[in-house]
Order: structure tokens, then sequence, then C-alpha cells
């Protein structure tokens, strides 16, 4: 009896135990489904995409150079917790991205980042020195209204983005991490994050309702976020002149060469970085010496005299640099959770210095679109928010993007005589002085990037040309030239506001906009 009360007792645990079992089975996969709902499976790639990541990243940053740094460091000051991701952490050495004009250096002020000029060796910069066929004339920033310390600043590129990554990796939210970001983590439309591998080969994803892309001008990112027309018009052969200074101190020197600018700038208290632009994508070979006899023989003779010597012992040390210029309008795609920024987003000429400034400009704008929103899961609001960028960015970033593409085809010598007549009537009208030298060097610097600014200053000069040419006798011929230069002047300018969007930079009012309600007013 004993015996057979323990068999049921023992029948009875096992079938608990597979009743038991059997609910536990259930349960795991009515959980699954649940979670399948919740994370959902991106089969294009098989993993996970959560859609709620409490505790974790609210903005990933793809690329720590100046706008991923400067980014960084100022949506973490708002109290975001950010994840930065960046292929190599280690100090650069380029020949670009070295001035900072004097609106760029404003926003870094108000971004509280301007700390970061010193300790570098920075260099001071109050204007522009233009020579021309053996003439010269100076252009300064019209800095009287701002504080003394505002000016722009040259510098190695490498030290200013080093202050700048150590800056944002000061902060607690700041995770600056060495990894290359392989793809962005897609789901139904919307981006939830990135894939990367680290620096030892490990992949990973990262995870965050903000994906922010500025991994610089050879982004492989930005195919899915926006429609890339990257033009190469020119390369630059990059130069050190060492241990001499420049004939205008504390300015930046451009000279109207044959057949294209060349430029001389501070950025040490020992080294002149020159920059000698050269058209078209073919750069003459340096290996076999071809390069360095074009610097002797076409390029030297037209330096100032007190730089040729100079010159001529960079070109025989043989650091000699080249890398190709690029521009791109910005052409976004809006894509709900991602946003592109820097030179991944937009490019331009680099002649006249204002990347960096576009660049800075944005961020304090992505600043004040963000600040109201205090979740940024909150995907519909945000994708609305960002939208926005993209338009109230346009009227600062198309003056300067225009004024750089312009400026770059006018200062080109051409055998074309409407052409020449354009460059000469460009130089002489700079040096008039008053507005004339005033208005276009505001729009320069990025003291006073406005698209209507720009318009006349541009014109102006077309119709001081013509001026030139009909007085004191207005032949047919001259009247025949002067036609040209209008129509020459009309093919350079109008090409490029097309490509940056008539509507959206000269009147932004009549876009749509979710503007109205945000704390913040972000139209001025």
């Amino acid at each position: 009896m004993e015996a057979l009360l323990i068999d049921q007792y023992f029948l009875g645990w096992i079938f608990a135990f597979l009743f038991g079992f059997l609910l536990l089975l259930n349960f795991k996969r009515k959980r699954e489904k649940n979670n399948s709902t919740e994370f959902g499976t991106d089969h294009s790639n098989g993993y996970y995409i959560p859609e709620n990541i409490a505790g974790s990243t609210d903005v990933i940053i793809v690329g720590a150079g100046v706008a991923g740094s400067a980014l960084a460091y100022t949506l973490a000051k708002d109290g975001r917790r950010v994840h930065v991701i960046e292929r190599d952490l280690t100090e650069q050495d380029r020949i670009v991205g070295e001035l900072l004009q004097p609106g760029g250096y404003l926003k870094l002020i108000e971004l509280g980042l301007e700390d970061c000029v010193n300790e570098i060796d920075a260099q001071r910069v109050f204007g522009y020195a233009l020579y021309m066929d053996g003439k010269n004339t100076r252009l300064s920033y019209p800095l009287e209204k701002f504080h003394s310390d505002v000016a722009g600043r040259s510098f190695h590129n490498g030290r200013f983005v080093q202050r700048m990554r150590e800056k944002a990796a000061s902060l607690p939210n700041v995770r600056m991490e060495q990894g290359t970001v392989t793809s962005l983590v897609e789901k139904k439309g919307s981006v939830k994050g990135v894939q990367y591998k680290t620096k030892d080969g490990q992949e990973l994803s990262a995870f965050a309702p903000l994906t922010i892309v500025c991994d610089g001008c050879f982004s492989n990112l930005r195919r899915s976020l926006c429609n890339p027309k990257v033009e190469v018009p020119s390369c630059f052969v990059g130069l050190i002149l060492e241990n001499i200074d420049l004939p205008h101190i504390n300015h930046g020197h451009v000279i109207l060469a044959d057949p294209s600018p060349i430029l001389f700038y501070k950025i040490s208290s020992t080294e002149i970085r020159c920059l000698v632009d050269l058209p078209g994508q073919k750069v003459p070979s340096i290996s076999n010496g071809e390069l360095a006899n074009y610097l002797k023989t076409v390029v030297a003779p037209q330096v100032p005299k007190q730089l040729y010597n100079s010159f001529i012992a960079a070109v025989d040390k043989g650091n000699i640099r080249t890398m190709p210029n690029r521009s791109m309008p910005a052409d976004p795609h809006p894509t709900p959770g991602a946003l592109l920024l820097g030179d991944a987003f937009n490019m331009r000429h680099p002649l006249t210095g204002g990347g960096m400034t576009v660049a800075l400009s944005d961020i304090v704008l992505i600043r004040d679109l963000l600040r109201p929103l205090c979740d940024l899961h909150d995907s519909s609001t945000l994708c609305k928010y960002l939208e926005s960028f993209y338009t109230l960015r346009k009227p600062v970033a198309s003056t300067i993007n225009t004024l750089a593409g312009a400026l770059y085809k006018v200062f080109c010598a051409s055998p074309d005589k409407a052409r020449q007549e354009m460059r000469n009537a460009c130089f002489d009208y700079l040096s008039l002085g008053g507005i004339c030298s005033q208005g276009p060097i505001a729009l320069l610097s990025g003291l006073n990037p406005r698209p209507i600014s720009l318009f006349l200053h541009f014109f102006a000069v077309a119709i001081y040309g013509v001026g030139r040419l009909l007085i004191p006798f207005p032949s047919p011929k001259r009247m025949w030239l002067g036609a040209r230069l209008i129509l020459g002047a009309s093919g350079i300018i109008f090409p490029i506001i097309k490509s940056e969007g008539l509507r959206q930079m000269f009147f932004p009012a009549t876009v749509p906009l979710l503007t109205q309600s945000s704390p913040h007013s972000l139209r001025k």
C-alpha cells in the first residue's frame, strides 16, 4: 500500500513537471512573439532593432572631426547622452580646414568652444590681401562692432580637432569610441542606429532615436540620406613655408595667378601654408619631379617677391601634398531618425575658407531645434523638426556656398575677353574701399551671410565692369563686350543659385516649417 502511494506521488510529480514545462514553453513563445512586435526584426540584416532604449543613448554621432566633436559637446551640454564613433582618433595632418572665419569664431563662442583655439599656436586673421598683375589691395574684416577677441583664426587642423575631441570627451555623458561605421540600421524607412567595427575588428550595433552622420567628404553613408552630386573643379597643392612673415601681417593672401588662385596664410608662429590651385582633376606627377618643376617655373614667378625664396625652398624640401577640391550642394532625402552634417552633407570650394563656418552655424541651429524636445523618442515630432533644419540653414549656408563657387570662377584666369574684364572689375571694385570692399568681405567672413547682399554685390561688380567699358566712348565693340560680361556673370551665379535652391535661399519664409510652436524663435 505504501509502495503504491509512493508511485502515485511520483507519477503526480511527473505530470506536474510536464504540465509546468508546457505552460513555460507556451509563455516563452508568446513573449517571443511580443518581442518581435516590440523590437522588430530587420530580415535584411538579421538583428533586432530596439524601439525603446531607456537609459542608453540619445544621439549617435558618426565622425569626430570639427562638426562631430562640436556637435557632441553641444548636445551633451544640453543633457543628451551621446555616443561618438570615429574611424581614427589620432591627430590628423590635413592641408585644408585650417582657416576659421570670424563668423565661424562667433559660432564657436556661442557653443562655448572658443578656448579650443588656445594652446595650439593659432594665428589671428584680420582680413585678406589681394594681389593681381603687380598690384595689391588689403581688405579688412568689419570687426569694429565686436569684442577685440573676435577675428579669424588659422591653425593646424589636426591640433584644433584634437582640442575639440578632448573637450567633448571630458563630459561624462559623451562616449567617444574608435570604430568604423559600416551601415545604418533601418526599419520601415526609419534609421534606428548603426553597425560598426571596433578598433579590434569586433562587429557591433549601436542604437539611438537620432543618428547624425558627419563623417567627412569621403562619407560612405551619405548615399542613403541625400542625392550626392560631387564635383571636383580643381586640386590643391600644399606646401609649408618656414620662418618668414607674410607681407601683410595677420592677413590671408590671395594671388590671382594664371591659371588659378594661390593662397598664403599662417598656421603657426613659424609656418605659412601655401595652397596652389590647379584646375581640373589631374595633377602633375610628384615622383618624377614634374610637379616640382611646374611649381618653380609657372607658379613661383607669380608669388609676391618677399615670399619667392621661401617658396622655392619649400618646393626643394619636397614635402608636397595634394588633395582634390570637392563641391556638393545639399540635396537631402529627409529620413526619420537621421541627419547629415558637415562635409558629408554639403561642400563648397575651399577658396573662401567657409566650410567650418557653415558646419558650426548648422550645429547652433540643430541645438536650438532640439532643445524644446525633451524626448527624442517622439519620432513624429523629431522628424518634423529635423526637416525644418534643411530649410532654416539655407540662407547662411547657401550664401557662403554661392560666394565660394562664384569667386573661384571669377578669380580664375580665362582666355575669354569678357571673363578677363569681369576678373579685372572684381579686383578694382574691391580696391575701391568703403561699402565696395566691406560688403563683400562681410559676406566672405560669415559676419553678414545674406543672399540678397551677395546677389547685389556680384552684379554691382558686373555693372561696374560694364561702366568701365562704356566710359568715355561706348563703341559697338565695347557695348558687345559689356553685354557678354553681364551674360557671363549670369552664367556663373545663376547655376549655383539653382543648385542651392532659389526658394529656400531667398524666400525661406514661403517654405512650410514647424517652428511656430517652438519656444525658441528660429527665424531671425
